[in-house]
């Protein structure tokens, strides 16, 4: 009887153990990642990750032609805004958050991408931090930086419209609002194979 009553405790006590420790993991993980925001290197996974290396983002072109999602964000002066809206040029979609150690490599080439191709393409970076801007905000002001926009979908509209599962996820639309590529994972804005993608496009709006 009491070997009967003492495993079940036994390992109750183990899987609780197991769960504290993976809950810290998560945790420590996410601190890294929200202080690892600014300039061109990074920490992820212990390692130093100059701008652009080892972004090995998977392009994705199944849902070319598809509408834009039909879901509402908010804008940084706090409107709700959808990506219709943004119809007349090409758009480039971000989903992100501050948790996400890959999204953050991206977000210094983000910017420089708006800033380059600002006449020709408007650049959205919208996170998926369920605290909204609360959260994103003081990250912006960190980050300093110059063309992005703190927009922010705290009940993960596009996140499920992309179904991608996965963050970072870019995508693509042209000026009549049909998706062109999507990229899934982290990408090289400034590298030779973002300019072609981007460029096919670019140059045909």
């Amino acid at each position: 009887m009491i070997l009967e009553f003492f495993v079940p405790v036994v390992m109750r006590n183990v899987l609780f153990l197991i769960l504290l420790v993976g809950l810290a993991a998560c945790d420590r993980g996410s601190s890294e990642a929200e202080q690892e925001f600014a300039g061109t290197t990074s920490q992820v996974a212990g390692e130093t990750i100059e701008s652009g290396q080892g972004l090995v983002g998977k392009l994705d072109i199944s849902q070319r032609g598809t509408a834009m999602i039909d879901t509402s964000f908010q804008a940084p002066d706090g409107t709700m805004v959808q990506l219709s809206d943004f119809i007349g040029n090409p758009v480039l979609v971000n989903i992100w958050a501050t948790w996400c150690a890959p999204c953050i490599v991206e977000m210094p080439m983000l910017d420089k991408l708006a800033a380059r191709e600002k006449d020709r393409l408007k650049v959205l970076v919208v996170s998926q931090d369920i605290q909204g801007a609360e959260k994103v905000a003081p990250f912006f002001e960190r980050g300093q930086y110059q063309e992005l926009e703190p927009y922010v979908d705290p009940e993960n509209g596009l996140s499920f419209g992309f179904g991608s599962g996965l963050m970072p996820t870019t995508v693509l639309y042209d000026a009549q609002g049909k998706e062109v590529w999507r990229v899934i994972g982290a990408m090289d804005w400034d590298g030779a194979k973002a300019a072609t993608l981007l460029e096919d496009t670019l140059a045909g709006d």
